[in-house]
């Protein structure tokens, strides 16, 4: 399928989709039409049976969140931010995060606004050094969307989450990852290279038992301890019946490598 704000790359052989993000002019900033292609891209992805994700952006920037030209700023006219949100950026936040398989945001240049928590939207978050991240709603007053709320703190502490949200002050790669608000920083021409290679690695793994860790990991931001230890139970025992399972303890009992497919 063609599209034009977006850009998808298909291994069928590593089982690998590329999805970048492509209005490098507009620094990737999101419109209605360029989530409609997103999430027929994802569709797509999807139904071909990849095992892992890669998501970037073209150009010089990653996303810099919502386009504010592809809003309505006539009184009386003026575009509803919540219904925006409601129909577009949550539910593809909702979707990374559930998809069976493993997500890599690959960041390259400024991750700002919406487009900063679509990278902490992913799973793991690989970072160019020379790109940067910022909370920048409050620059134009309003409040980090898109699970911006939720991951600053998850991830950095009530404190630096504070200060970023209402500051908006922009931080580095470097400083980012010793926060650990994203997994890794790489040299800027590795970036793309170390995203590929990682999600190569991830579509060999067991992608249902990374479904479930997925599952799991978030679910206990909200569980109680023991909510959070039923919910290990039940995910072990499903996977405790899994084609996975079997072939990786044939695997380690015949000492070879297993050659898992994600069932």
């Amino acid at each position: 399928m063609q599209y034009e704000a977006i850009r998808v790359e298909i291994d069928a052989a590593a089982h690998v989709a590329t999805m970048t993000l492509n209005r490098p002019e507009k620094l990737n900033s999101f419109t209605r039409a360029m989530h409609n292609e997103l999430s027929a891209a994802l569709d797509e992805a999807v139904g071909a049976g990849v095992r892992a994700l890669v998501l970037t952006g073209a150009g010089r920037g990653f996303c810099a969140g919502q386009d504010l030209a592809d809003l309505n700023f006539e009184p009386g006219a003026m575009t509803d931010l919540g219904a925006l949100i409601d129909e577009y950026f949550n539910p593809l936040v909702r979707r990374l995060q559930a998809l069976p398989l493993p997500v890599i945001a690959a960041v390259n240049g400024i991750a700002a606004g919406a487009g900063a928590n679509l990278a902490l939207a992913c799973d793991i978050a690989i970072a160019a050094r020379s790109s940067s991240f910022a909370q920048s709603f409050v620059k134009i007053g309003l409040v980090p969307d898109s699970g911006g709320t939720a991951f600053l703190p998850q991830r950095v502490g009530m404190a630096r989450a504070l200060g970023l949200a209402i500051t908006g002050e922009k931080i580095n790669a470097e400083q980012a990852e010793r926060w650990g608000l994203i997994w890794q920083v790489v040299d800027d021409e590795l970036l793309l290279a170390a995203a590929t290679q990682l999600a190569t690695q991830l579509a060999q793994q067991p992608t249902r038992a990374i479904a479930a860790i997925k599952r799991a990991i978030r679910a206990s931001t909200t569980n109680s301890f023991d909510q959070q230890l039923d919910l290990e139970r039940d995910l072990q025992r499903e996977l405790g019946n899994s084609y996975d399972y079997a072939e990786g303890v044939q695997a380690f009992i015949q000492k070879r490598t297993p050659r898992f497919e994600g069932r």
